[in-house]
């Protein structure tokens, strides 16, 4: 058979599924990329992977895609990697910085200031623009909140809006996918979830954020139905925008 290409986030909230296919038989099936939210979507929309685990905003552009997993990047409230930094109280925000990383978190950054905090914003993506706020996810937030007067959790923001869960990033395919090597992959998932606390003293210490809590508590892995349903109802936000 040949191997199944994947893409995968990088950054620390994706190491429990890492760890889980590297300590899996699963790995001999694979050729796995490790990439930025931004890269993986594109290589699954373009057919350069088969199998990603893309920004959730990228899913209606990659052809044939359907989620063949029971886990995801989400948080059931507050995820602490996914903010709107500013130097200004939300209802003062009038211009934001996007982050080149993701579509999903941008767009959540959008869809709350219009529909859940009624702002007119404008949006830039270049890095030298002075703005009141920046849109900043995964490794690079850790023990930033600190450096800006307000913080927003979009994951606290997204429950305070909606009641709802937010799903971050979906294990996504853009064709069929063996339903044996599916069970298979989710087998190494899970067992990687349940070596979280292996997986966590094996990574370096951060001194200005808690990784343990991050992984053990911030992050819900599970893609539940409610998860699916913010999942849907974020979609037809996008599409509001």
């Amino acid at each position: 058979m040949n191997k199944i290409r994947i893409s995968a986030v990088a950054y620390t909230n994706t190491k429990p599924f890492i760890y889980g296919i590297n300590h899996s038989d699963v790995l001999n099936q694979i050729d796995l990329s490790l990439d930025i939210p931004s890269d993986c979507a594109a290589k699954l929309i373009d057919g350069t992977v088969d199998v990603g685990l893309i920004p959730v905003a990228a899913i209606p552009q990659v052809p044939n895609a359907n989620i063949i997993s029971d886990y995801c990047i989400g948080s059931v409230g507050a995820v602490n990697s996914v903010f709107i930094f500013s130097n200004v109280p939300v209802n003062e925000i009038r211009t934001l910085r996007l982050d080149s990383h993701s579509r999903t978190s941008n767009n959540l950054a959008k869809v709350l200031l219009k529909f859940h905090f009624k702002q007119e914003v404008s949006y830039t993506t270049d890095v030298n623009a002075q703005t009141d706020a920046i849109v900043l996810i995964g490794d690079r937030t850790f023990g930033k909140k600190d450096d800006y007067a307000f913080a927003y959790d979009m994951g606290e923001e997204w429950m305070n809006f909606t009641g709802l869960p937010f799903v971050y990033a979906a294990w996504v395919a853009n064709k069929a996918i063996p339903e044996d090597f599916i069970n298979e992959f989710n087998t190494a998932l899970k067992q990687g979830l349940a070596a979280r606390k292996e997986l966590l003293k094996t990574l370096p210490e951060n001194p200005v954020f808690d990784l343990d809590d991050y992984l053990m508590n911030k992050l819900d892995f599970e893609l539940t139905d409610k998860k699916r349903e913010a999942l849907s109802l974020f979609l037809s936000y996008i599409e509001q925008l």
